[in-house]
């Protein structure tokens, strides 16, 4: 089985190392961005399997970002990885294909990456 790779897009830098270690650990390849912009540029270039994103990011947050993200990476499922919970009641957040509030404990991320991954 080829490796999927996966897009993680926060502003946090431990935040991306930390996932980049645990799905790391996962078996994915994972690619690493700081902002809307370099995201929309990744996806763009290496065509990832799954894009993690961040909402709230400086330059471009991740509500900015998201439209541009699946227009360009057709059928790329999309995470919103964040801190808030009160963007799952707004209708942008809809067309991600899963919504995850952050914590300290990766497991339903990495529940939720495994099951989009494997539907595709």
């Amino acid at each position: 089985m080829e490796k999927k790779t996966i897009l993680v897009v926060d502003d946090e830098k431990s935040i991306r190392l930390l996932c980049h270690e645990v799905l790391g650990e996962e078996g994915y390849h994972v690619i690493m961005a700081g902002d809307g912009r370099e995201a929309i540029r990744k996806v763009e270039q290496e065509r990832p399997d799954l894009v993690i994103l961040d909402i709230q990011m400086a330059r471009m947050d991740g509500m900015e970002a998201l439209p541009i993200i699946l227009r360009k990476g057709r059928n790329i499922p999309v995470i919103l990885y964040t801190g808030y919970t009160q963007y799952q009641e707004d209708f942008m957040s809809w067309a991600a294909d899963a919504y995850v509030v952050k914590s300290s404990d990766l497991s339903k991320l990495k529940e939720t990456v495994h099951r989009l991954c494997a539907g595709r």
